[in-house]
C-alpha cells in the first residue's frame, strides 16, 4: 500500500531517492522518509505528510550526503501516520535501516520476543520488528541475517535494507509484494514500481517471491531463499517516460481519461488480423475451450466492475455460464471450482493481494487460469497459465480510468475470440467492426459532452447520488458510482433499476440526484418507467442515453450522451462521461483528485 526505492552509485543518493518517491506518490501515502549512508553512518530524515515537506527538510537532498540509500512512502496500517511511525526504521545499534512495503502478520509475537531480548521499539509499526531481527541475526554477513530474518516473517513484504558496515551496497527482499531492480551504468536501483526507475534506466529485473538481491554500483547479485545465487532475465521498459507526466493537464486523471481512445486502440488494433480477433498468446488455451463448463471472473474494485460488464458479452456470445466474484470473497468461499472451470483474473497492477490469493486457491483446485493485467512481469501475470496484457500504459491517478476501459475491451475481444473458436458466432464480422470502432466512439463520447463541467457545478454539493441501470447499464452504474465516491467523497450508490421498488426508493426525496443509464434498448421501456418512478418522488434525473434517443429528452432534467453503438459493447463508451462527471465534481469540491484520501493505487495487502 506504499512505495519503496533504493539507490547506490556515483551520484548523490538523496536527490535520486526523492525523485523516485515523487514518482510513487500516486500509490497513496501519508508520510515519507529516506535513509542515506555516508562514511559508515546512516542518517534518517522522515516527515508526516507530503514528499514536498521531505524535500524542504533536506534541501531537495542537498543536505544529506552519501551515495547509497533507501526511501519510502507510507500508507498507515499499523500505527497512526506520524513521523515516528514513518519509514525508514533504524536498528538499536544504528547499523541497519529498513523500508518495507506490505504487512507482517506475526509481528506481535516477534515484537514480544524482541522486547524480552532487550530490543527497544520507537514506533507502533509491524515493520520495526524486521530491522531488530536483522540486528539480532547479524554476525558479520548481511545476506545470512536476511535469510534468517525472512524465515521468521509471515505475511507480505518488499524490503530495502542498508548496513553501515557494507558501504555502497543495498539489499532487496521480496515475498508477495512487488519489487523491481533497475540496472544502470555504474549505478543500480530497486523500487516497488517501474515509474520510479524510468528516469534513470529502462533495464529491469523482476524479483519473484522468496528471492533477494545484493546491489552495488557496478553489480547485481540475486539469490533464492536458501542463499543460492541465481540468474534472472533482464527486461526492457518500452513505454515513453513522458507517458507518466501530466502533459499540460491539471491532473493525471483528466489526462488518462483523454488517453482512453489511444489506450483502447493500442489494446484492440494489434489483436485484429484479417478481420478476426486473434490472441496468439492463447493458442494453448483454444483446444481446451470445449471442455470449459463455466467461466469465473474474479477481481477487486474497478477491475471487478470491468468483469461485471464483460460477463454479458462472454455469456451471450459463448453460451457458457459466467460468474463474477469479488476476489476477497472468492478466496474464502470454498468455491466450486474444478478442471472444467476457466478462471479469468483481472488486475491493473497484477499485484492485488486478494486477487493473487484467489488465483492461487482456484489453481490449486484445478482451474484453467487466464490473467488480464497491465503490468508485464507482475505476480498475477507470472502465476496464471495464460496472460493477456491490456497495454494501457502507465496509469498514475489512483482512481483508474484507462485501466478499466482497456480491461473491458480485452474481455469483449475474448468473448468474440472464444465464441468464434467454439463455432458459436454468426455475426463475427459485424462484432469485429464494432470492436475496431470503440476508440473512435470513446473520443466522440468525450467530444459530445461539453456540458459536463456545468453539470458538475450543479450537482457537486449533493449529499448523495444514485446511479441506476439495467443489464449492461447496471454494470456501468457500479463503476460510475465508485468513481464518484472515490474522488469526490460524495456518497454514491448504484442500484439495479428494477430493484428500486423493493426498498431503495425509500431513499429518494425532493431534488435527490439520480443518474439513469439508458443505453440498452432491450430494457429501455423498463428504464424509462424507473425514471418516471423516481421523478414522481421529486428526484432530479441526469440521463445517459444514445445520442439519437429522443424519448429520454422529455423525461430527464439533464442529459449526457454517447454515440450509437452495439449495446453489448456500449459500457466501455458509456463510462467515459461518468468519469468526466466525477472528475469535475471532485474539482469543484477542491478534492485531491489524483491522490484521494485513504486510498492507494495498488492494494498489495489484505
Amino acid at each position: 500500500m506504499c512505495g519503496i526505492v533504493g539507490f547506490t552509485g556515483r551520484q548523490s543518493a538523496a536527490p535520486v531517492l526523492l525523485d523516485g518517491l515523487k514518482k510513487l506518490e500516486y500509490r497513496g501515502y501519508d508520510s515519507a522518509g529516506i535513509a542515506v549512508m555516508d562514511n559508515g553512518t546512516i542518517s534518517v530524515n522522515k516527515v508526516r505528510g507530503r514528499i514536498a515537506s521531505l524535500c524542504e527538510k533536506t534541501g531537495d537532498g542537498a543536505s544529506v550526503p552519501g551515495f547509497t540509500g533507501i526511501g519510502h512512502t507510507r500508507w498507515a496500517t499499523h500505527g497512526a501516520p506520524t513521523e515516528e511511525n514513518a519509514h525508514p526504521h533504524l536498528s538499536n545499534d544504528g547499523r541497519f535501516a529498513v523500508v518495507h512495503n506490505g504487512i507482517i502478520e506475526n509481528y506481535i509475537v516477534l515484537r514480544e520476543e524482541l522486547i524480552r531480548d532487550g530490543y527497544r521499539f520507537q514506533s507502533e509499526t509491524d515493520t520495526e520488528v524486521i530491522v531488530h531481527l536483522i540486528e539480532m541475526y547479524y554476525a558479520g554477513n548481511v545476506r545470512d541475517a536476511l535469510i534468517k530474518t525472512a524465515n521468521r516473517l509471515r505475511g507480505s513484504y518488499a524490503l530495502g535494507v542498508i548496513c553501515s558496515e557494507e558501504p555502497g551496497k543495498i539489499y532487496a527482499v521480496r515475498e508477495a509484494s512487488p519489487l523491481i531492480l533497475g540496472i544502470g551504468m555504474d549505478e543500480n536501483f530497486f523500487a516497488s514500481d517501474v515509474t520510479a526507475l524510468v528516469n534513470h534506466t529502462r533495464n529491469v529485473v523482476y524479483l519473484e517471491d522468496g528471492e533477494f538481491a545484493e546491489l552495488s554500483g557496478n553489480d547485481i547479485r540475486i539469490f533464492d531463499c536458501s542463499g543460492r545465487e541465481i540468474s534472472k532475465k533482464v527486461s526492457r521498459i518500452t513505454w515513453d517516460v513522458q507517458a507518466a507526466e501530466k502533459g499540460g493537464y491539471d491532473h493525471f486523471m483528466l489526462k488518462e481519461i483523454m488517453e482512453q481512445p489511444a489506450a483502447v486502440r493500442a489494446t484492440v488494433a494489434p489483436r485484429i488480423k484479417d478481420g478476426k480477433v486473434d490472441f496468439e498468446e492463447l493458442a494453448g488455451l483454444v483446444p481446451e475451450l470445449p471442455d470449459v463448463s463455466k467461466i469465473v471472473i474474479t477481481a477487486c474494485g474497478s477491475a471487478y466492475y470491468a468483469g461485471c460488464a464483460g460477463k454479458y458479452a462472454l455469456e451471450r456470445l459463448c453460451r457458457i455460464p459466467v460468474e463474477t466474484q469479488l476476489a476477497s470473497e472468492l478466496r474464502y468461499s470454498d468455491p466450486l471450482i474444478d478442471s472444467r472451470t476457466l478462471l479469468i483474473v483481472i488486475s491493473q497492477s497484477g499485484e492485488t493481494a486478494d486477487t493473487i490469493a484467489a488465483l492461487r486457491e482456484c489453481r490449486a483446485r484445478g482451474a484453467k487460469t487466464l490473467a488480464v493485467v497491465n503490468v508485464v512481469g507482475s505476480s498475477v501475470a507470472s502465476l496464471a497459465d495464460y496472460t493477456v496484457y491490456t497495454r494501457a500504459g502507465p496509469e498514475i491517478a489512483v482512481a483508474t480510468t484507462k485501466g478499466y476501459t482497456t480491461q473491458i475491451a480485452v474481455l469483449y475481444m475474448l468473448a468474440v475470440f472464444f465464441a468464434e473458436r467454439l463455432g458459436r458466432l454468426d455475426d463475427a464480422p459485424e462484432l469485429v467492426e464494432e470492436l475496431q470502432a470503440l476508440p473512435r466512439r470513446i473520443q466522440q463520447a468525450i467530444d459530445m459532452n461539453p456540458s459536463v463541467p456545468a453539470l458538475a457545478r450543479k450537482y457537486h454539493e449533493s449529499r448523495a447520488l444514485f446511479f441506476i441501470g439495467r443489464n449492461t447499464d447496471y454494470a456501468v452504474a457500479l463503476e460510475g458510482a465508485l468513481k464518484m465516491k472515490e474522488i469526490s467523497y460524495i456518497h454514491a450508490e448504484a442500484y439495479a433499476a428494477g430493484e428500486l421498488k423493493h426498498g431503495t426508493i425509500a431513499l429518494i426525496e425532493e431534488h435527490c440526484p439520480v443518474i439513469a443509464l439508458c443505453c440498452n434498448p432491450s430494457v429501455m421501456e423498463k428504464t424509462l418507467s424507473n425514471i418516471v418512478e423516481v421523478k414522481s418522488r421529486g428526484a432530479e434525473v441526469l440521463a445517459l442515453p444514445f445520442r439519437d434517443n429522443r424519448r429520454i429528452l422529455s423525461a430527464a432534467d439533464d442529459l449526457l450522451f454517447i454515440p450509437d453503438a452495439d449495446a453489448l459493447f456500449s459500457p466501455v463508451i458509456e463510462i467515459v462521461p461518468l468519469q468526466l462527471l466525477a472528475y469535475y465534481v471532485a474539482k469543484a469540491n477542491g478534492c485531491d483528485i489524483d491522490k484521494p484520501k485513504n486510498l492507494a493505487k495498488s492494494v498489495t495487502v489484505e
